[in-house]
């Protein structure tokens, strides 16, 4: 069984940061790929970042420049710093790992 535990969530102004951390527990049989994705009232789910075991990482167009994914493979943790925070970012954030795996989620809002 794995088990993916975000934290991180909260409430900050436009223009400000969060980091975002999720930790993985359990049988873990894959930690090719790792990422966040998140989604909002009457939207779907979308892909915010992901990494691969390589390093390799890959952006939506819509954060590229303001959020860096990364991940430390000794405590199987990825995490996302988030920076210059727009209102749009406002959603709940989910961790994923490859598998098919996903965390409870850490809602983010973004608002004055």
């Amino acid at each position: 069984q794995v088990q993916l535990l975000e934290s991180g969530g909260g409430l900050v102004q436009p223009g400000g940061s969060l980091r975002l951390s999720c930790a993985a527990s359990g049988s873990i049989f894959s930690m090719r790929l790792m990422g966040w994705y998140r989604q909002t009232l009457g939207k779907e789910r979308e892909l915010v970042a992901t990494i691969t075991s390589g390093g390799t990482t890959t952006y939506a167009d819509s954060v590229k420049g303001r959020f860096t994914i990364s991940r430390d493979n000794a405590k199987n943790t990825v995490s996302l710093q988030m920076n210059s925070l727009k209102p749009e970012d406002t959603a709940v954030y989910y961790c994923y790992l490859y598998g098919g795996y996903w965390g409870q989620g850490t809602r983010v809002t973004v608002s004055s």
